[in-house]
C-alpha cells in the first residue's frame, strides 16, 4: 500500500484521496484508498475476532459498490438489519444461505473487491461457520472462477 494511503485516518479522509487520486488519473491509487476506507469502517465497528473484522470489511465493501451504482453514500440496509439481528458471522451465514444469483459479488468483482465477498470470508474462516455455509461458499467461488 502506497504510504500516502497507509497514512489515512479517517473514512472522509479516504475518499477525499480518492477523488484526487481519480481526478490525476491514478486509479490505483484510488483503489488504495477505497480499501483503506473499508478497512478504517471496519474497525471503527468494533469487531472482537478477524473473521467478524473481515465480515465487516464486506459489508463496507457492498456498500462502496452501492455508493458507486447510486452516485450517493448508500447503506446495505437489509445486511445490516440482519447483523442487528442475528450478529455479523450469523448474517454472513444466512446471506450465503440464499438461493439464487450473488449480485453483491457480481458488483465486488466488477471493481476488483471479489476477496470481500461473505464466501470468501467464510472460506478463509471455515472454523466459524457451519459445514454447509463453507459447502456452499465453495460451490459458488468454483462457479465464479470458472471462465464463462
Amino acid at each position: 500500500m502506497d504510504e500516502r494511503v497507509a497514512r489515512l485516518r479517517t473514512p472522509e479522509a479516504c475518499e477525499r484521496f480518492m477523488k484526487s487520486a481519480i481526478r490525476l488519473q491514478a486509479p490505483e491509487l484510488a483503489d488504495q484508498a477505497l480499501r483503506r476506507a473499508v478497512e478504517l469502517r471496519a474497525a471503527a465497528f468494533g469487531a472482537t475476532s478477524d473473521a467478524e473484522k473481515e465480515c465487516l470489511q464486506a459489508i463496507y465493501a457492498y456498500e462502496e459498490t452501492l455508493t458507486r451504482k447510486n452516485g450517493k453514500r448508500t447503506p446495505a440496509t437489509r445486511t445490516w438489519q440482519m447483523v442487528r439481528r442475528h450478529g455479523i458471522l450469523a448474517a454472513a451465514e444466512r446471506a450465503v444461505d440464499r438461493s439464487g444469483e450473488a449480485a453483491g459479488y457480481r458488483a465486488l468483482a466488477e471493481m476488483g473487491l471479489q476477496k470481500y465477498a461473505f464466501e470468501a470470508v467464510i472460506l478463509r474462516f471455515p472454523e466459524r461457520f457451519s459445514a454447509a455455509a463453507v459447502a456452499r461458499s465453495q460451490e459458488r467461488m468454483k462457479k465464479w472462477d470458472e471462465p464463462s
